[in-house]
C-alpha cells in the first residue's frame, strides 16, 4: 500500500540520516505550525504547480496563465488566493484537485529562480508576487 512504502522511504531517511549525524526534528502536534509546516514543506517540492485567484473571480495556473477551476470534490471550505495542486483534469473543464492554501512569500522564498519575475508573464499574480518581494527587499529580507 501506499502508506506502506511511505514508511519504507521514512525509514530509510532516517537511517540516512542517523549515519550522517543530523538530528530529526519535528514540529509538535499541538502546535499551532504543525499544519502551516506540512503545507511549507509541500511548497519545497510542488512551487511549479500553484494556481492563483484572479479578480475576475477565476484560477489562473501560474507561469502559464490556464484557467482552471478548483474539483468539487475539493474540500476547502473557501476559495483561498493561492492554492497549490497535486493533480490536474481535464474533463468538459480544467479542474486542479488535491489543494491546499499556500503563502506567496512561500514561494518566492523557497523557489527564488522559479519565481524570478523578468520571466512571468502579466496578470494579477505577478503583480502580488512583485509587491511581496519589494516589502521583503524592504525590510532587508533576501528571496534567496
Amino acid at each position: 500500500s501506499s502508506l506502506m512504502a511511505a514508511d519504507n522511504v521514512r525509514q530509510q531517511l532516517s537511517r540516512i540520516m542517523e549515519r550522517f549525524d543530523i538530528q530529526r526534528t519535528s514540529t509538535d502536534f499541538r502546535s499551532k505550525d504543525y499544519y502551516m509546516n506540512i503545507r511549507r514543506a509541500l511548497v519545497s517540492g510542488f512551487f511549479m504547480q500553484v494556481a492563483h485567484l484572479e479578480r475576475s473571480g477565476h484560477y489562473l495556473i501560474v507561469k502559464d496563465n490556464q484557467i482552471v477551476e478548483l474539483h468539487p470534490s475539493s474540500c476547502l471550505d473557501h476559495k483561498p488566493q493561492w492554492v497549490l495542486y497535486n493533480e490536474f483534469m481535464l474533463t468538459s473543464k480544467n479542474y486542479i484537485r488535491t489543494v491546499t492554501d499556500i503563502k506567496p512569500e512561500w514561494l518566492v522564498r523557497q523557489a527564488h529562480v522559479y519565481y524570478d519575475m523578468t520571466n512571468f508573464p502579466p496578470c494579477d499574480a505577478k503583480r502580488e508576487l512583485e509587491r511581496i518581494v519589494k516589502r521583503m527587499k524592504l525590510k532587508g529580507e533576501s528571496a534567496k
